[in-house]
């Protein structure tokens, strides 16, 4: 592990917790010119994943910065105008076109790799690189078939080739279509001046390190490394170009580094209110989210039903800076219901009644319905208050 320089600052627990809302846009006023795209370039990722409960977790991430953005909007921020690309970074991500360049490390690495798993068939890599050049964009069923007549891991040749094409930068997903990936050419997909792997592995990951420590604002060397799958001493070697600087934080027992511009001025503004998916990048980090919230979460979706303290997809509840409760949440027809709610005393039930509300209202929802309250006292005062 690298030495640790003297510090630049010394923060408090409340200094880091500001500066990283700040940095993951959910204090001050959001920038709604620059509307979905300027949150993906601001976070720099945006994981997607098959769940899907209120929305899936790629639209609710602008919707917690933003509000009731269009669901439409979304989509189409993402997946028109060359704007954006799919790849793997803290997971399988939707990240800004303006990254093609820094994960040439991760492609060229992915080429020099042997594979594993699936075996592909003599000359089916070049079938589908040809079929995409004369036809277009195509999902992996119209290019033969996404799997064969096996399980759901069993792929077909089609789907092997275009996923490993898709791992060595050859092929990219240019939109989503009922959630299944459309595959082009990286040739036709990414802009002529972005598509090259001339970027070498020291230089991708300083700006991959760079990048994580602007969207964390403040972290550890695993909460930044970890932003997008890095190794920590991958980290240590290029921290110091990457140009950010280290500071302690009270209560944190462990270095931590600081983006510079979020210590030139101090955080202030609004602060949002919102359901959070389990999957954003402000507390998909369970150690990160304790050591700066205090509140410990867990995605229980993969969990057994009788094993589950929260529920399937419990969203935390952010208010006032601050993690103020939990919502486990579904959706019979027009009525969003909340299956169980954690609150964290009675300061949190008008909190979480106006996340619940607007919730609802972005998913066209008219009416909500509160099932459970851990703390059965505040029953009665969140159904009040949602009235």
């Amino acid at each position: 592990m690298t030495t640790v320089p003297r510090p630049a600052a010394e923060l408090s627990a409340d200094d880091a917790r500001r500066i990283a809302l700040r940095a993951q846009g959910f204090l001050g006023a959001p920038d709604r010119r620059a509307g979905v795209r300027g949150v993906l370039r601001g976070l720099g990722q945006v994981q997607l994943d098959t769940i899907s409960v209120l929305a899936r977790s790629h639209e609710l991430i602008p919707y917690a910065r933003l509000g009731a953005v269009g669901r439409t909007t979304v989509e189409d921020a993402y997946w028109t105008g060359s704007h954006a690309f799919e790849y793997w970074s803290h997971a399988a991500c939707v990240l800004p076109i303006e990254e093609w360049p820094h994960f040439a490390f991760r492609r060229r690495a992915y080429r020099n790799r042997p594979h594993w798993g699936h075996e592909l068939s003599a000359g089916a890599y070049d079938k589908v690189i040809d079929q995409l050049r004369a036809e277009g964009p195509r999902t992996a069923t119209e290019l033969g078939g996404a799997k064969n007549k096996g399980e759901w891991w069993d792929w077909s040749d089609a789907k092997i080739a275009v996923e490993r094409a898709l791992m060595y930068g050859e092929v990219v997903v240019v939109e989503r279509r009922g959630w299944k990936r459309v595959y082009d050419l990286a040739e036709r997909a990414i802009p002529q001046t972005l598509l090259h792997d001339d970027l070498d592995d020291t230089e991708c990951v300083r700006r991959l390190v760079r990048q994580a420590g602007e969207a964390l604002g403040v972290g550890t060397r695993t909460d930044i490394a970890d932003y997008h799958r890095l190794k920590g001493e991958q980290f240590d070697a290029v921290v110091e170009a990457a140009g950010l600087v280290p500071v302690t934080v009270a209560g944190w027992g462990k270095p931590a580094w600081a983006d510079p511009a979020a210590l030139a001025t101090e955080p202030r503004g609004r602060h949002r209110t919102t359901l959070l998916s389990p999957f954003d990048s402000l507390i998909w980090e369970r150690p990160r989210t304790e050591r700066i919230f205090g509140f410990t979460h867990r995605l229980e979706a993969y969990v057994p039903k009788q094993k589950r303290i929260h529920g399937y997809f419990a969203m935390p509840v952010l208010a006032g800076g601050r993690l103020v409760g939990r919502v486990d949440p579904a959706r019979e027809g027009g009525t969003l219901v909340a299956r169980q709610v954690t609150l964290d005393g009675p300061k949190a039930v008008p909190a979480v009644a106006r996340a619940l509300r607007e919730a609802a209202e972005w998913v066209g929802c008219d009416a909500v319905r509160v099932e459970r309250v851990d703390a059965p006292g505040l029953a009665k005062d969140l159904v009040a208050a949602l009235g």
